[in-house]
C-alpha cells in the first residue's frame, strides 16, 4: 500500500483501518463460500446490488456508471400526469438508451425506471383511484417499458395514505395501491408470455406508519423486490442531530420511538413480506447540522444553525479527519459520524465499515441484497466495496467488521 506522507495522521489511520477491514472481511467471506461449497450446501441466489441513478435534467456519462458492479439500475424519476406515467425529463430517452447500452459491459444488468419519488408522488392517489384509472395507469407503465426497452418498473410512492410533500392522499390508497400493483403485474406477465420475467419493484418507507397504510402481505405477491429506504432517519428538518442510517438503536437516542435499519427490516418481515424479497437501502451521502450543542461530540444534541447534505466524495476529499472534523464511531448503533468542535458542526454519514456490518446483517437475515441512493455521490469506493463484499459469500460466520 502506498502511503501519502501529506495526509493527516488521523486520516491515514482511518484509511488504513478501512483497507485492513476490507481485506479481512472479503478474505473471511471467500473462505466461507469455499467451505460451503465443500460441504455440498446449495448456495442462495446471488445478492442484488440495485443502484439508483438520478438523471433529471442531466445527460449521464455512461463511462462513469459502474455497470459491471451492479445487478439493477433504477433510473429516477418518471412522473405522473393525468393519471399516466410519463417521462420526467427531456434527457430521459437519451439516458435510458445509454443505460441499456451498458448491457454490452454487463449482459445480466437490468434497467428499470422508478416512478414518483419525494417530489413527484402527487399523482399516485388519483391514478389508482378506481378500476378504470388503474387500467390506464397500468397501460402507461407498459407503454413506458416498451418505449424504452426496459426490464421493469419501480414505483416510489411517497406515500400511500399519507400526505408526503403536500400530496393528494386517501384512506383507500391502502387497497388501491395493491390493486394497481396486481394489474401492472398481470400486464407485465402477459407481455413476457412466459419467456421473460419483467420486474415490478417498489421503494418503501422505513417505518411502521408506512406499513400501516399499505397491504404488504398482499402486495408482495406481485413484487420482485421491496427496496426499504433505510436512510434519512434524521436530517435538517429536525431540531436535533442523529444517525441517519444506523443499523441498530443508539444508546444516546432518547426518542421514545427510535428508528434503525434492523427495526425497519423486522417491521417489514412482520408485515408479511418474505425475507428473500427485501432489499436494504444505504445512502451515499451524509447530513449535517451547525450550531450544535457540543455534548457527546454533537450526537443526538439540539442544533439551531444551518443544515444540509454532503455527497460521500466530498466527505472523503475534505471532511473525514480533515479541516477540524474528527471521525467518531457509535459501537452500539454501528455508525460513524463527524464532529467539528470549532464550528459546532455534526455530520451523520456511512462508510465501508458501517456498510460491512450491513452486509453481514443482510446475509444473516437472508435478505435479497442492498440498494443505494445515489451513484453520482460516491467516489467509487462505496459501490466497489458493496460489489465485492456482497459477492464474496453469504456465510453467517464471516468475521465481523471493526470500527
Amino acid at each position: 500500500m502506498m502511503i501519502n506522507q501529506n495526509l493527516p495522521q488521523k486520516l491515514l489511520s482511518y484509511r488504513i483501518l478501512a483497507a485492513l477491514f476490507s481485506i479481512s472481511f472479503l478474505f473471511a467471506c471467500t473462505a466461507a463460500r469455499q467451505q460451503q461449497g465443500r460441504a455440498g450446501v446449495q448456495a442462495p441466489p446471488p445478492p442484488v446490488l440495485i443502484g439508483y441513478v438520478h438523471g433529471n435534467r442531466v445527460v449521464l456519462d455512461g463511462a462513469k456508471v459502474p455497470a459491471e458492479q451492479l445487478t439493477h439500475i433504477n433510473y429516477a424519476f418518471a412522473n405522473i400526469a393525468a393519471g399516466e406515467i410519463i417521462e420526467g425529463s427531456p434527457e430521459d430517452a437519451a439516458n435510458l438508451k445509454m443505460l441499456n447500452g451498458l448491457k454490452r459491459r454487463n449482459p445480466e444488468l437490468k434497467i428499470l425506471v422508478s416512478v414518483g419519488g419525494w417530489s413527484w408522488s402527487g399523482g399516485f392517489s388519483d391514478a389508482v383511484l378506481d378500476e378504470s384509472a388503474r387500467e390506464r395507469f397500468a397501460n402507461s407503465a407498459i407503454a413506458l417499458l416498451q418505449r424504452h426497452q426496459l426490464d421493469g418498473i419501480d414505483l416510489d410512492w411517497e406515500y400511500p395514505g399519507q400526505i408526503g410533500a403536500g400530496n393528494t392522499f386517501r384512506p383507500e390508497d391502502q387497497q388501491n395501491f395493491t390493486l394497481a400493483l396486481k394489474r401492472i403485474r398481470e400486464k407485465l406477465d402477459a407481455l413476457g408470455e412466459g419467456q421473460q420475467r419483467y420486474l415490478l419493484t417498489i421503494a418503501t418507507g422505513a417505518n411502521q406508519l408506512y406499513l400501516d397504510h399499505t397491504e404488504m402481505d398482499k402486495a408482495q405477491a406481485y413484487l420482485d423486490y421491496i427496496n426499504i429506504m433505510t436512510y434519512d432517519f434524521h436530517g435538517g428538518w429536525q431540531p436535533k442531530t442523529g444517525h441517519h442510517a444506523n443499523l441498530h438503536f443508539s444508546i444516546h437516542d432518547d426518542n421514545p420511538q427510535p428508528i434503525a435499519v434492523a427495526e425497519a427490516v423486522g417491521q417489514h418481515i412482520a408485515a408479511g413480506i418474505p425475507v428473500e424479497k427485501l432489499v436494504v437501502g444505504v445512502p451515499f451521502y451524509g447530513r449535517w447540522w451547525a450550531g450544535v450543542n457540543p455534548a457527546n461530540h454533537g450526537l443526538y444534541q439540539p442544533a439551531d444553525g444551518p443544515t444540509g447534505a454532503f455527497p460521500y466524495h466530498l466527505l472523503v476529499d475534505s471532511l473525514i479527519d480533515k479541516n477540524g472534523y474528527q471521525r467518531h464511531w457509535d459501537s452500539i448503533a454501528l455508525a460513524p459520524y463527524l464532529w467539528n468542535e470549532a464550528s459546532k458542526t455534526f455530520i451523520t454519514y456511512e462508510d465501508t465499515i458501517s456498510f460491512g456490518h450491513k452486509v453481514l446483517y443482510m446475509q444473516e437475515k437472508g435478505l435479497a441484497g442492498l440498494m443505494f441512493w445515489e451513484y453520482k455521490q460516491d467516489d467509487g469506493s462505496l459501490v466497489d466495496f458493496l460489489h465485492r463484499s456482497l459477492n464474496a459469500a453469504t456465510d453467517k460466520k464471516s468475521e465481523k467488521p471493526d470500527k
